[in-house]
């Protein structure tokens, strides 16, 4: 015998809404969706952030140790640039300390402060860029363009409102200005940012700098005279739009730190995507990378490669990663020295020549004359040598 049961279709969106137990922001997002694809859009799941170093572990050039160049970098993929500044004096410094989770983060600290902004061409940023190939995704320039969250940790010792900025390097010139409000001196705070889509300009689809991510620490009033919080043609006027608060450069003492920055696609800031160090060191060493010598390490072999007798000779050094572009720069600082001659070696000097994105030739330029095919082993005489390869935005 045949027991059949029919019973009457529901919705189950609505019995859920019905449940006494709420299921969350997230729940209500992944209801929302019709697809796999919508879900993982809604929540977004898998790969996220577009920032490198968000989370201000990886430090190549200071290795922890404080640094007083306000055009330069820092961490890794941060740097700040100043212009105009008269008489501020800071420093920059990856320090363990941080909101829980984070055990790293970048202090800024004011050591001589600005007297006095001038009405225009005065500003310290923060900032980090980002190539144009790596937000395609975003869909700007189409009717799909896609909404972005910022988000980060950030503690000061003033209080106030900071202007936050995207500023687009394209063919017409983009920006679109934020704010975010640190309520609580010396205090981590989470400040969450969403980005509307731009509908009329795309990004470009190539390795440039074609996104600034900018966190304005201080700016004279010609730089926010005309603020956007909409997507705009980029003009000086809203380099800053909207930023107030100068306290950072013209307090002696003031601190400001950041960490856990995180940019992804949806309107929803997410937790922070974590990474492996050797990943991130990776995406790191794409646009910089550093090898540090301690004394009397060998560094490479060099060949005298012409027949005659020459003071020069030449070695390969492969990079640890593929670069940025086929013309990165190479720089080996301090002090080296060749073998032949065997009583002591002699002072080389090094060069970088005919770099691609894979490796450079270094020229090796000494006294001695060798013959044709004699090898030159090259040390590192003394520490603190190092050699780096910069291919930044």
């Amino acid at each position: 015998m045949t027991v059949r049961i029919s019973k009457p279709e529901f919705n189950l969106r609505e019995k859920l809404s019905e449940l006494d137990k709420p299921f969350g922001i997230k729940g209500n997002e992944l209801l929302r969706s019709e697809t796999s694809q919508d879900a993982r859009d809604l929540i977004s799941a898998g790969r996220k952030n577009k920032i490198i170093n968000g989370a201000m572990l990886i430090d190549q050039r200071h290795s922890g140790s404080s640094n007083s160049s306000s055009n330069g970098y820092h961490t890794d993929r941060f740097r700040t640039q100043a212009s105009g500044m008269d008489q501020l004096n800071q420093s920059y410094q990856q320090v363990s300390d941080g909101p829980r989770g984070f055990p790293k983060s970048l202090k800024i600290t004011t050591n001589t402060a600005e007297s006095d902004i001038a009405s225009g061409g005065e500003y310290l940023a923060l900032y980090q860029k980002i190539e144009g190939q790596n937000l395609q995704d975003f869909a700007y320039g189409t009717a799909s363009a896609k909404p972005v969250t910022v988000s980060f940790y950030v503690k000061s010792s003033i209080t106030g409102t900071f202007g936050y900025t995207v500023y687009r390097n394209e063919t017409t010139d983009r920006a679109i200005n934020k704010t975010y409000t640190i309520n609580n001196a010396n205090t981590w705070e989470r400040k969450i940012i969403t980005l509307e889509g731009d509908t009329v300009q795309a990004i470009g689809n190539d390795n440039a700098d074609n996104w600034w991510n900018v966190w304005h620490l201080g700016a004279s009033p010609g730089y926010y005279s005309a603020p956007t919080s909409v997507w705009a043609n980029y003009s000086g006027s809203n380099w800053a739009g909207f930023h107030e608060q100068n306290g950072v450069i013209t307090t002696q003492n003031a601190t400001w730190q950041i960490t856990g920055v995180q940019i992804e696609i949806g309107e929803n800031a997410t937790e922070f995507e974590y990474r492996t160090i050797g990943e991130e060191l990776t995406l790191c060493q794409r646009y910089y990378e550093r090898h540090n010598w301690v004394s009397s390490q060998y560094v490479g072999l060099s060949g005298q490669h012409q027949s005659a007798s020459a003071t020069s000779s030449r070695f390969v050094f492969p990079y640890l990663t593929r670069k940025r572009t086929t013309d990165p720069s190479f720089t080996a600082s301090g002090n080296y020295r060749g073998f032949p001659p065997s009583s002591g070696g002699e002072a080389v000097t090094l060069t970088g020549a005919e770099d691609n994105d894979t490796s450079t030739r270094v020229n090796v330029a000494r006294t001695t004359s060798f013959a044709g095919g004699t090898a030159i082993l090259i040390l590192s005489y003394g520490d603190g040598n190092y050699f780096e390869i910069e291919d930044e935005l």
